[in-house]
């Protein structure tokens, strides 16, 4: 009877003494940062839960400097080396981790949650030509992002007066550019039809069930047992409204050449009906997000006093391009409104629409990175907000909004090397040249016609930036902005 808890207690101590053992004879022990991180990951998993990651990892890099252990197998990065290994090396960087498991769809892997390089490689294939920049300015699909800007614009025009949520229409405006890229002539109206349009948009933008995904990441035993009991506390993603909008697009056989969803639906790819609608609804609720949530940070922040003369400066570019084309011209081409582009570089440097680490293994054998010597198996991650941020040489006062910094042919192509908003490498956002011109067209819109300014009622707490899965939403989830008509005598009076 003695010898039972005798051997419990010896057991204990074996197994206490070989962590310890672990710990502190880990050669990622070089590697700076807080003490802790040696011994347990559950100051990282707390700040995960609070919402607060991004903004951790970024103090821990203010303190530590470009390297910092965060767990006790995982380690960030912020240097434009090692987002050249971490997401460049072999042409695709190292292998995802099972984290990328979270965004499953319809039990399917997407081209985003696929782990493997090489089935990857073949779905990008696929889907790349649709993303291509050439067919992005192709006049039908350039022609669908501008009519919803010219929608937005509109909203803006009936809100003079009063105010405008920006970040419930930004979303609707992100919803309706998507599916007219996924699924025309069967893309969405929640601009200004809204019913169940905007019912699918809200559903996929007010999601709250990044509490319940982080645990089913960390203790999956756990989740399996008590998926239940966390349901009054922490409800899972659930999204059927966009679940069967998407099933039902992909059901139709009219799909204009220039979609995604023609692409997908070619038979030489060999992709079954379900494979096709959870890229689809993958691509939408990524399209969704980001470019929602990255135009809503910009607009916020330029409509700011501290930022006024900025806005100004847009606004005179854009109808000095404006009249240069006359009327019934089409938008202004980007490479005409240079302004414009630092606007949108600026605005994703400051607010990235993905800000948070992107998690990778350290292949077999080890790497080196930044000098220090980490074993296979290590997690290791660089997040845009501190690569955008931590280098002081390259991004001089790093936390103030000031797009006249990329109008410098000085410091360019390291300004360009750190610039990590879309990701890098061969697994990088296919996204890319879609979003960049849902946002010149939006703002193209918006500021040739209107001064923008915060509604009384906003509070900088609002607009703190609030972390999901991987992306980042203002936490109040309201943006209430004022709408003031910009006359042409007052556009001449500033030049």
């Amino acid at each position: 009877m003695f010898l039972t808890p005798l051997l419990v207690s010896l057991a204990v101590l074996a197994l206490v003494a070989h962590a310890l053992y672990q710990a502190l004879s880990s050669p990622l022990n070089r590697i700076p940062g807080p003490l802790y991180s040696r011994f347990t990951s559950l100051v990282l998993k707390w700040h995960e839960f609070r919402a607060h990651r991004t903004r951790y990892v970024h103090q821990l890099h203010l303190r530590y400097g470009p390297a910092v252990r965060i767990a006790p197998s995982e380690v960030a990065f912020a240097s434009a080396g090692a987002v050249r290994e971490i997401y460049c090396s072999g042409g695709s960087g190292f292998d995802k981790t099972e984290f990328y498991d979270l965004f499953r769809v319809y039990g399917r892997r997407t081209m985003f949650t696929t782990l493997d390089k090489d089935q990857h490689a073949r779905r990008k294939r696929i889907i790349a030509d649709r993303y291509a920049n050439s067919n992005i300015v192709r006049p039908k699909p350039l022609a669908g992002i501008a009519e919803r800007a010219a929608k937005f614009a509109q909203r803006c025009t009936e809100s003079v007066g009063g105010c405008l949520d920006i970040y419930v229409c930004l979303h609707a405006y992100a919803f309706d550019c998507v599916t007219h890229h996924l699924f025309h002539p069967h893309g969405t109206d929640s601009l200004l039809q809204g019913g169940k349009d905007e019912a699918i948009m809200r559903e996929v933008t007010f999601d709250d069930s990044l509490q319940n995904r982080l645990f089913k990441h960390h203790y999956p035993t756990a989740h399996r047992f008590l998926h239940k009991l966390l349901y009054p506390f922490a409800k899972p993603r659930e999204t059927p409204l966009a679940d069967h909008f998407v099933l039902d697009s992909c059901d139709a056989d009219d799909s204009a050449p220039f979609t995604l969803l023609d692409r997908l639906r070619e038979p030489a790819h060999g992709l079954d009906p379900l494979d096709i609608a959870a890229e689809c609804l993958d691509h939408m609720a990524a399209g969704i997000d980001t470019t929602g949530d990255a135009l809503c940070f910009l607009m916020w922040e330029l409509s700011q006093p501290r930022s006024m003369r900025y806005q100004r400066e847009l606004q005179r570019e854009l109808r000095r391009a404006r009249r240069a084309a006359g009327p019934g011209s089409p938008a202004p081409a980007a490479d005409g409104t240079p302004y414009l582009e630092a606007v949108v570089l600026e605005g994703l440097r400051c607010f990235p629409a993905i800000p948070m680490s992107l998690p990778r293994y350290v292949p077999p054998g080890g790497r080196t990175i930044d000098g220090y010597r980490l074993p296979a198996g290590t997690i290791v991650s660089c997040q845009p907000y501190s690569a955008h941020r931590i280098d002081t040489d390259v991004f001089p006062n790093p936390d103030a909004f000031n797009p006249e910094r990329w109008l410098d042919p000085q410091g360019d192509a390291d300004r360009k090397r750190l610039f990590f908003a879309f990701a890098n490498g061969g697994r990088g956002c296919v996204g890319k040249h879609l979003a960049l011109a849902e946002m010149k067209l939006l703002l193209q819109a918006v500021y040739s016609m209107f001064t923008t300014l915060p509604e009384a009622t906003m509070t900088e707490a609002d607009m703190e930036m609030s972390d999901q899965l991987i992306s980042s939403r203002p936490a109040g989830q309201r943006c209430l902005l004022r709408f003031v008509p910009l006359h042409e005598s007052e556009l001449l009076d500033q030049e």
